[in-house]
């Protein structure tokens, strides 16, 4: 493929980053459109940067000026005025707009597995995803009317080595290494599919340019879908220390904390695995290449380099305690 000149909307996010970095390596001419307010993952030399308020037409307009693109990468579109906004300005001056939606839109819980791109979109606890949804609906419309180029692509739980994948962050790991209980929503069974970024960004990448995507939608994520109890299990063993898990109800986790259980009843708390045989169409040499295993000790091992990053939540922290006492198997109770 010949190169191509791309701009990323935000640029400086868990999955943006690996996609640009991605992009770089592939040969294309990378441009990123942002407040430059991010330091913890600086842009790669031989990036454009283009500084602007993403919210404010006049400061995008003056920072872009006339420039057009093979490819416009909207990771920052949460509510439909947003990414409407972005059809009004790139009509025109882009031939394919990727807008990067999530896999909580899909139907949740979902009837059947594993989830395609045709899985019906509904998300009744969530408004993260209602919103994304309404997203995707109002370019999707102006698809049809106008042949508007939209390309939709929705990620599932993506992770760098700066992001605990757990509801309270650090909180979690700080809570493992002093001995304390940590909450697993649910039993812990359910299958919960996790995928490094850089897996993401080649997946992500091999969509640009494609005609044959223009109109659709794909998920992007690795095949690996290990079991709650095996995520903290991971995290914990390279963290040093033997996990305690309680195993709590994500309803009785949301009678405590409205936000987190919207989240958890919302998406974590059910089983996501994921048919990626669309995406593999267009770009057949995707597969997952970091088992969570790996990622789980980079993570521990950034966080363990950055302890400015250890940043305990006194919230999460005292739902967990509160949650542990309510939740502890009997025989621990007695034991402590």
């Amino acid at each position: 493929m010949n190169p191509l000149r791309v701009l990323f909307i935000g640029g400086s996010g868990i999955i943006s980053t690996a996609c640009v970095a991605q992009a770089l390596a592939c040969g294309h001419e990378v441009h990123v459109l942002n407040r430059g307010a991010s330091t913890l993952r600086p842009v790669p030399e031989g990036v454009v940067v283009h500084r602007a308020d993403v919210r404010d037409a006049a400061s995008v307009a003056a920072a872009v000026g006339d420039l057009s693109f093979d490819v416009v990468c909207q990771f920052l579109g949460f509510v439909p005025e947003q990414v409407l906004a972005d059809v009004a300005f790139f009509a025109g001056r882009t031939e394919q707009y990727v807008y990067i939606s999530s896999a909580s839109a899909y139907q949740t819980p979902p009837t059947r597995l594993p989830v395609t791109e045709s899985t019906p979109l509904r998300n009744p606890y969530w408004q993260y995803s209602r919103d994304k949804i309404a997203c995707e609906d109002a370019l999707v419309a102006e698809y049809r009317r106008s042949g508007f180029p939209v390309t939709i692509v929705r990620p599932s739980h993506t992770y760098d080595p700066t992001m605990v994948p757990f509801d309270g962050g650090w909180t979690v790991v700080d809570r493992m290494r002093r001995g304390l209980e940590v909450v697993v929503p649910g039993d812990g069974t359910s299958l919960w599919t996790i995928t490094h970024h850089t897996d993401f960004a080649r997946g992500f990448v091999g969509l640009l340019g494609r005609r044959e995507a223009i109109g659709e939608a794909f998920h992007i994520m690795g095949d690996e879908a290990p079991t709650w109890n095996a995520i903290y299990t991971l995290i914990g063993h390279a963290a040093g220390v033997e996990p305690r898990l309680v195993h709590v109800p994500s309803d009785a986790v949301a009678a405590v904390d409205p936000e987190w259980g919207s989240a958890l009843l919302g998406d974590k708390a059910n089983s996501m695995v994921f048919d990626t045989t669309k995406l593999r169409s267009l770009v057949p040499d995707f597969g997952a290449r970091v088992p969570f295993e790996q990622g789980a000790r980079e993570i521990i091992a950034w966080h363990d380099a950055h302890p400015e990053a250890q940043a305990v939540d006194p919230h999460y922290d005292r739902l967990m305690d509160l949650l542990v006492d309510a939740y502890r198997p009997r025989d621990l109770r007695t034991a402590r």
